[in-house]
């Protein structure tokens, strides 16, 4: 198998003043690379959504193999189920390099890539509200079967890793209740998926089911804490995984005999038995309940966009 790793390049985007400078103007970054992703080889796919304001390399956005959906999500704010355009723009990849102005901050890096998607794919969109179905999370009629978080202040037990169970699934180990709210660890395989978090809440938990079910989920719980939960459930006929910050994977393929996962580690259920799908498995694991209801959603709907991006 070859793993798709993609090397991108800057190109000037336009001479224009320094970040203070251009205060008047409509932010834009110093220079910038768009080019269409290298075509896949193999079932390994690489990618990559780093860099801008508060992260290690504040100076310059990396984007590798990244779909127009995931960029959208990011640059203004939405959600998936909140984007209404072309399907292409959730399979079509492409690689994104940008310098940064300093002293640009995360709210202006955003309007920045806006303006470049304008400006490269001659992008336009409006937004509209719309009813739409949604899912509300609430307490199934036993009670919930959360396991409430508890601060651990030891540092040691903040490095330690979720260790794997014999149904492929990771393990919650005690003292990782410490580690912050965005504690969430997710598994694809051919057979089943799951999710082990801790210190989350269930506001938290479920922006997590939306981004797995591509349709609003409403905590309607009533529960005010943080918990530590481990949730393992059947991935057929969900679709592909969407990550934090937009990025998403494929779903599941079997690999050939002998050979390993696509690009994640394998989950599935003991020998034998299958793995309940993700409704029945919030009830029997976690004592919650999703109801289908309806309600209205803004949307980000794509009036035009173009395929290839103008050259840099």
């Amino acid at each position: 198998m070859i793993r798709a790793i993609v090397s991108t390049g800057l190109a000037v985007l336009t001479s224009c003043p320094a970040w203070a400078q251009t205060a008047e103007k409509s932010p834009a970054f110093d220079v910038a690379s768009v080019k269409p992703a290298a075509p896949i080889t193999g079932n390994r796919i690489m990618v990559m959504m780093r860099g801008g304001p508060g992260s290690s390399d504040p100076g310059q956005i990396t984007y590798t193999n990244v779909t127009l959906y995931g960029v959208l999500i990011n640059a203004y704010g939405v959600k998936d189920f909140q984007i209404s355009g072309p399907g292409w723009l959730d399979s079509e990849r492409y690689d994104i390099v940008a310098k940064v102005p300093r002293g640009a901050t995360k709210a202006e890096c955003k309007v920045m890539m806006q303006n470049l998607l304008a400006e490269r794919f001659k992008l336009t969109l409006h937004r509209e509200k719309k009813d739409l179905p949604m899912y509300a999370l609430v307490v199934g009629k036993n009670g919930p079967k959360l396991k409430e978080s508890v601060e651990d202040p030891s540092a040691a037990a903040a490095m330690r890793q979720p260790t794997m169970g014999k149904d492929g699934f990771p393990v919650l180990l005690p003292g990782l209740a410490g580690l912050s709210a965005k504690s969430l660890k997710m598994m694809n395989g051919v057979s089943g998926a799951s999710m082990t978090a801790s210190h989350q809440s269930m506001a938290e938990f479920a922006e997590v089911l939306s981004n797995r079910l591509d349709l609003p989920v409403v905590d309607m719980t009533g529960l005010t804490g943080k918990y530590d939960y481990a949730l393992s459930f059947s991935a057929e006929g969900l679709g592909r995984m969407r990550l934090p910050g937009g990025m998403s994977l494929p779903p599941p393929v079997a690999p050939p005999p002998g050979e390993g996962g696509a690009g994640m580690p394998m989950a599935g259920a003991p020998d034998g038995q299958s793995s309940p799908d993700l409704f029945t498995a919030l009830q029997e694991q976690l004592g919650l309940k999703l109801e289908q209801k309806k309600g209205p959603v803004e949307l980000l709907v794509i009036d035009h966009v173009e395929k290839m991006p103008t050259e840099n």
